[in-house]
């Protein structure tokens, strides 16, 4: 027991001798985690994003309309009632069944329909006929991430203007994610080491200040991991101050930046982080703090309480 009273003196002797440098700990942990925790929160968005869309993932397989022909296969102008249905007959034959799961014909009347309950109020759709719509296809696919056998099959065919896949639509999306990701993450290697240093700075000026203190356990028989017990679990303490506020942080950040406002504003996105998201990694900004205090104790203790 007096021991632990001695050792916990000792920290709060250190933390008071060194207070400024012991908040610039705190503050630049807290830094670093927060960029550490707000990339591992993109990409559970960016994990939970994918797992939705991509199941809604659809071929639109545009058929030839009437007027000039812009590619090669629609050269005989409007696709014919023939092409149409040799496209119908290759989307439900049995070659194709493990993959589509589903086939929706869209006719020109119903595309003219669905465009007038977007846009009738646009100059340009008032000038717009049915007549220079396009029928097409609509694939549901059994599994999206072979949209290209499907596509491959189609492609190119007479009568068939263009393919559309809508994962091309998604990928910008989670390319400007993944790259705010790793600006996150470079963000939190750059701070991370900045901590390092700082502890390890804060270790050093506290051991020096507390030489004589350490010649004189050293004197008396006191192990090294005695003497050293007390600075690291000041470098610990911060850390792990550092990482409370980071969680703190980043709850809030989710609680009323995603789910109030978010999750009301932008309604195309049915599945977001939620703050049970924030306290699946707490443990982990808790584990990294305590690593960089390791590193830095590790650092700083094995030269400066040798007396």
């Amino acid at each position: 027991m007096s021991r632990l009273r001695f050792v916990l003196g000792e920290i709060g002797q250190g933390l008071r001798r060194n207070l400024s440098m012991a908040v610039s700990v705190v503050l630049v942990t807290f830094v670093s985690l927060t960029f550490v925790g707000s990339a591992a929160l993109l990409q559970m968005q960016i994990g939970k994003m994918k797992g939705e869309w991509y199941d809604r993932v659809e071929l639109s397989i545009f058929m030839c309309p009437n007027g000039r022909p812009t590619v090669d296969t629609c050269a005989g102008g409007e696709a014919t009632q023939e092409q149409i249905d040799a496209i119908r007959a290759l989307l439900e034959s049995p070659s194709m069944e493990p993959y589509v799961q589903e086939v929706f014909f869209e006719t020109k009347q119903e595309a003219y329909d669905a465009m007038k309950e977007q846009f009738a109020d646009q100059d340009w759709f008032q000038r717009l006929d049915v007549d220079q719509l396009q029928v097409s296809f609509r694939v549901k696919l059994t599994d999206p991430t072979q949209i290209d056998i499907v596509s491959d099959e189609v492609s190119g065919r007479t009568g068939v203007e263009y393919v559309q896949d809508q994962r091309k639509i998604l990928e910008p999306i989670f390319m400007v994610m993944n790259r705010a990701t790793v600006l996150s993450a470079g963000l939190a290697v750059v701070m991370t080491v900045t901590a390092v240093l700082l502890i390890t700075t804060t270790i050093r000026l506290s051991a020096m200040s507390r030489r004589r203190e350490t010649e004189i356990m050293r004197l008396v028989g006191a192990s090294n991991f005695f003497i050293q017990l007390p600075f690291m679990l000041e470098g610990a303490l911060a850390a792990l101050l550092g990482a409370g506020l980071a969680t703190g942080a980043l709850w809030a950040a989710v609680r009323y930046g995603v789910e109030d406002w978010l999750a009301s504003e932008v309604g195309f996105i049915n599945d977001y982080i939620t703050t049970a998201d924030v306290w699946l990694i707490a443990p982990v900004l808790a584990a990294i703090g305590i690593g960089i205090a390791a590193v830095s104790s590790l650092v700083s203790l094995s030269r400066y309480t040798k007396v």
